[in-house]
């Protein structure tokens, strides 16, 4: 089994340390644009009830999103990723592990030390070598193509399991076969197929079991709570499919607390409701079945304006802490190596992937977030800052996060096509 030294300390390339700069403040929300269809004529004008029109502007103002968020990301050259605009506290340092990995999003750790990742509107799946001798990736391989938004990956007993929409594949032991990984199995095959969050974020939990989130099929609706909008988990081969979460609109990162193997997840808030209302959210689950909300109530007091009247929000499970509107966090992540301060270690980060529907953009960024000693909030902070710039310009947008053996962090980024790795030195 290939294994990193301890005390590895990569010899970086085109790296500095840099300093936190502040973060600026969001502007007020505008009013959505709405677009209406025509009045259609027949024997006798029939005219369209309002909340019809809204309802299909709404559908097609996420459709055409849609699209342009599922066009493949081009990777650019190791040289053109200006990293130098990357701002970190005193004694961090940022590098470029890999930009040859086009639509970056979920990672997993092979136990021979391979990194796998996912994409989304690429279709890909990608084994990464890693080099300790060097401070970047040795050689990026495409190990399956042509599949449904492979957003998620997740490693168990030498297999790579992937979440394609409407199923769960296996490719048996991936790391030996690397040049030839051939077709994968179908684990499962009965999750939804449409692909409005269709994309999944998979982990094997610490009961051996795969967790999956299943995403509300639209901004805002009501359907069978039991198949959308929740977290699901099965054993390995497919079977014992059970809910272990309800009310979430979409997550797309989950992790366990080290000592406690308490359940925490992201969740993304419903978008039409301008700038700063609702939040994304940080969830811990305390028990099997929990509801969350969604869509009766959002980010714990907002009840929703079509739907928050048939449920109050005070019977559904409030959030561990609010991320801010519209934010998109994704990935999160207990950190649990050596090599930071002792003050980072069990901390929570989060990969802000950004705004795309906000008249000011916010996220793109990662933050950390302190929990106390009985598990409570205790503080968040920006951790990582500067993919989107002063003019609102964005050269890229953190997906997922992951530790390193000898205790880096690594960051996915799907709109550069990257993988960078933080590491840290005492200043």
């Amino acid at each position: 089994m290939r294994r990193f030294p301890d005390g590895w300390q990569p010899s970086l390339r085109r790296q500095r340390p840099v300093a936190p700069a502040p973060t600026p403040t969001p502007t007020l929300s505008t009013l959505p644009l709405l677009v209406s269809r025509p009045i259609t004529f027949a024997r006798r004008i029939r005219i369209i009830p309002p909340n019809q029109l809204i309802r299909f502007a709404q559908h097609l103002f996420y459709l055409l999103a849609g699209l342009l968020a599922m066009t493949p990301a081009f990777a650019k050259t190791r040289d053109a990723l200006p990293i130098e605009q990357l701002v970190l506290p005193p004694g961090f340092y940022v590098e470029v592990l890999s930009d040859q990995v086009p639509g970056a999003r979920g990672m997993v750790l092979g136990p021979k030390g391979t990194l796998f990742v996912g994409s989304r509107g690429e279709g890909n799946v990608y084994a990464i070598t890693l080099d300790p001798s060097r401070a970047y990736a040795a050689k990026v391989r495409t190990v399956a193509t042509g599949l449904n938004m492979p957003v998620g990956v997740a490693m168990r007993d030498g297999a790579l399991y992937i979440s394609a929409v409407s199923r769960i594949l296996r490719l048996d032991n991936i790391e030996d076969r690397l040049e030839n990984p051939g077709q994968p199995a179908v684990v499962y095959a009965k999750l939804p197929s449409e692909t409005h969050h269709g994309w999944r974020y998979i982990a094997f939990g610490p009961d051996q079991r795969l967790y999956v989130g299943v995403g509300a099929p639209c901004n805002v609706c009501k359907r069978d709570e039991n198949r959308y909008a929740m977290i699901g988990s099965m054993r390995p081969d497919g079977s014992d499919w059970r809910v272990v979460a309800r009310g979430v609109r979409n997550t797309v990162g989950f992790d366990w607390q080290p000592g406690t193997n308490t359940l925490w997840f992201t969740d993304n808030g419903r978008d039409m409701m301008g700038d700063d209302v609702p939040d994304d959210k940080l969830n811990r689950l305390t028990r099997a079945g929990e509801h969350f909300g969604f869509p009766y109530c959002h980010a714990g007091n907002v009840p929703d304006p079509e739907f928050g009247r048939e449920k109050s929000c005070a019977t559904f499970t409030p959030p561990m802490a609010k991320l801010g509107a519209h934010v998109a966090a994704l990935g999160m992540h207990f950190y649990t190596g050596r090599q930071f301060p002792e003050d980072y270690r069990g901390n929570i980060f989060i990969a802000e992937h950004g705004s795309w529907n906000r008249s000011h953009k916010v996220g793109y960024r990662v933050v950390r977030v302190v929990l106390d000693a009985k598990g409570n909030v205790a503080k968040q902070e920006v951790f990582a800052q500067g993919w989107l710039g002063a003019d609102e310009s964005v050269w890229g947008r953190p997906v997922d996060l992951l530790t390193l053996p000898d205790g880096s962090l690594l960051i996915s980024d799907d709109h550069a096509g990257a993988i960078y790795r933080i590491t840290y030195r005492k200043p």
